[in-house]
This record gives structure tokens, sequence and C-alpha cells, in this order.
């Protein structure tokens, strides 16, 4: 057993509705009690289950046996999905009365780079079950059983495949050959997983590979790479907050809220009433 500090306050029923809903069935399983992730590190397999335990504001994550030798590296996934090492307070500072309503709420990572991007994907103009269930079909079609449940296909499994095939789980065939083109750049190393020094011009490297468009680097950037500093302002609800803006304009507005751009976003998206303070 481990316990993974993270600093409050924390809303655990805010991140476990924001994952549920994007879960993969047979991969993954949240609950407000608990979240539970099939792992693959290094060739071993095991499943994960965290818990919070707000009063000691911790979490308590349970490995399989198997999964204790790479601890390590386990542990630091799970700060990295839920985001555990966020300082609210440093975010409320900046944010004011936009973190006030919840301040509680914080950006979800993920537990793999490759398989975030590739659910970015999926999640093209399409809506939030939809895209669930599409990873879902992709992970059950091209994935690996294990004991412990599905696992998430592996870059050097997609890298080799049909696009056509890949298309029969549902999607367009763009947006199969994406995938594949992604995959095979992960698989040649040349594909950024880890985030970059400078995080503009990591987003233009995303956007040179066909089919990633800025809303798709931007998401992937938010939770693949944890960035702090980006803001969506061609995103659709946000520029139903800005109505009348401009993207430009809301670039310009967005600013102030830096170097905690990300946050905002998130805060904006859950505020529906949210209007930006015109002078």
């Amino acid at each position: 057993m481990f316990f993974l500090p993270y600093k409050p306050p924390y809303d655990w029923v805010w991140m476990s509705q924001f994952l549920a809903a994007r879960a993969v069935n047979g991969l993954e399983d949240v609950t407000q009690e608990s979240f539970s992730r099939v792992m693959a590190i290094g060739g071993v397999t095991g499943l994960v289950i965290a818990r919070p335990e707000p009063q000691q504001h911790r979490v308590q994550v349970a490995l399989s046996p198997s999964l204790v030798p790479v601890a390590e590296t386990v542990l630091a996934r799970v700060c990295h999905w839920l985001n555990l090492g966020l300082n609210p307070e440093e975010v409320s500072q900046v944010l004011g009365p936009l973190a006030a309503v919840n301040p509680g709420i914080r950006m979800p990572g993920c537990i793999c780079p490759f398989e975030q991007m590739v659910r970015a994907i999926l999640g093209q103009l399409v809506s939030v079950k939809m895209a669930a269930q599409l990873a879902t079909r992709l992970a059950h079609t091209f994935g690996t059983a294990s004991p412990h449940g599905q696992l998430f296909p592996q870059a050097e499994v997609l890298a080799d495949c049909d696009p056509l095939a890949v298309k029969s789980v549902g999607m367009s065939l763009r947006r199969a050959e994406t995938i594949i083109t992604l995959a095979q750049s992960v698989v040649a190393g040349s594909f950024p997983l880890t985030p970059p020094e400078d995080t503009t011009a990591g987003l233009k490297q995303l956007m040179s590979w066909p089919g990633i468009g800025r809303w798709t680097a931007s998401y992937f950037a938010l939770r693949g790479w944890g960035a702090q500093d980006v803001f969506l302002e061609d995103d659709y609800l946000i520029k139903q907050r800005f109505a009348g803006m401009t993207p430009g304009q809301i670039r310009q507005y967005a600013r102030r809220w830096a170097p905690w751009r990300s946050l905002a976003l998130l805060h904006i998206w859950n505020n529906a009433g949210w209007q930006p303070e015109l002078s």
C-alpha cells in the first residue's frame, strides 16, 4: 500500500465524473470512491486502485504484486493522471474570482501520453460519450487482454495496422490514418510524448503531423503533457462564453491568467454563467 499526498481543496466528485464519462470499459473503472486502471510497464501488467482519503489529504494506492517492482513509475503516472501535484492556492492567487466558484477542480492528466493522443484524435468533432465508445472498441479490437483487464493497444501494434481495419471500429478513414501515422512516429521516436521546454514550439510541432489541428494538439498538451498555461481560444464552448469576441481578442484577454491559463480554461468550461469583464 502506498500513499500520495496532495494540497487541498480537491473536488473528487468532479474528477470522478470527468474521468468516468471518458472511461474505456475493461481498462478503467471510476467511481466516487476509487479510480481503477489496468497498466502495463516494461512488459509487466497489473491493476492500480487509487482511493482518495480527503480527511488526510492523500490518496491510497494499491498495486497488483506484479507492479510493485515498478511502483515508482506507477505512482508517478497516478500523480499525473489525478494531477496531485497542483497547488490550488497558487492558482487562486492568479485566477481570483474565476477560481473561487470551485477551487477544487483541476485538469486531469493521463496514464499514457500515446494513449491520450489517440483518444484526443478519437474525440475530434464527436461527443464525449462517442469518443469513449470509440476508444473502447479500439482497445478491445487491437489491445491485449490480461488477467487484470483490457490493455490499450500499443503503438507497435497500431503502427502495423491496415487503415481500413482501424476504420472498422467506427471512425473515418482519415482519422484511422492519423492514428496509424501517430503510432509509427512514436515507434520511430519522433513524436514528442514528453513535455517540451517551450510549449508554444511544442504545439507547432504537434500540428505538423497530418490530422492533428490546433484543438487536438492543445487538448493533448493539457492532459498528455500536463501543460499549465495553454488556452483554447478557438474552442467551441470558449467562443460561446466570449460571445462577440474574435479568437485574437480572446487570446489577449486570457493573458491575465498566465501562467495558469489551462486552469482558467477549465474553470470557464465548468461555469456556465461566467462572462468576461468588458471595459
